[in-house]
């Protein structure tokens, strides 16, 4: 079997996988805006900020109804700290959110693989970036030193945010935190060929939050210039 074949079946076992993991691309739902889903999101931060949680879309239903296809509304680019998980903070049940979690909330190749999937493929509206009060990766990329490991890869990308806000008044962590989540949000705009051409064509929106771990609110960022 030549080179050649060998990488084709390769690339078609891959695609299969792909398949086979998030099932087939799914047509947006009609009626369902960014602006529509934004409202959504905020009113769900409020039934958490009260502990009034509608606990939507958890039934056996629900979940018999996801086995073979899926209609997430929006994105999340989120922290993978504990204290963190946006289906609890935006009020959200099984099938709502497509979710890419990582320390520092940010962004490589891989995380922008699973970010396109969702928008080109799941058709969701709204990509949320969301950063977090008190954050470690962020901490520990102002703190500087010997990151073990692949931490260091991941506190590499966090360094543009903490220079961007060294000397500035205010909270240094509580700074970078937000002038990460912008420089983020701005890199999935402009990112090409799969992000910024829906941002262009008006289908997708992107935005930035950070959230209070001590008010449980998700503050939403003005757009990025």
């Amino acid at each position: 079997m030549t080179i050649k074949r060998l990488f084709n079946l390769a690339i078609g076992s891959l695609l299969f996988c792909s398949l086979a993991i998030f099932g087939p691309g799914q047509k947006r739902v009609d009626g369902v805006t960014a602006d529509s889903v934004l409202a959504e999101l905020k009113a769900g931060n409020a039934h958490h900020i009260a502990h009034r949680y509608q606990h939507p879309h958890e039934t056996a239903t629900r979940q018999r109804e996801l086995v073979s296809v899926q209609h997430p509304h929006a994105e999340v680019l989120s922290c993978a700290d504990s204290r963190v998980p946006p289906e609890l903070i935006f009020d959200q049940g099984l099938g709502d959110l497509f979710i890419v979690r990582v320390a520092g909330n940010v962004v490589s190749d891989i995380e922008l693989g699973s970010l396109e999937y969702g928008a080109e493929h799941l058709h969701v509206a709204l990509l949320v970036v969301m950063g977090h009060q008190h954050c470690g990766a962020v901490t520990a990329a102002i703190e500087g030193g010997e990151a073990a490991g692949h931490i260091g890869a991941l506190i590499d990308l966090l360094r543009p945010a903490v220079e961007k806000t060294r000397g500035l008044p205010g909270d240094p962590v509580e700074n970078a935190v937000k002038v990460n989540v912008e420089m983020v949000v701005k890199q999935l705009r402009t990112s090409t060929p799969v992000l910024a051409e829906l941002v262009s064509h008006g289908k997708l929106k992107v935005v930035g939050a950070v959230y209070s771990l001590e008010t449980g609110r998700v503050t939403w960022l003005p757009d990025t210039p």
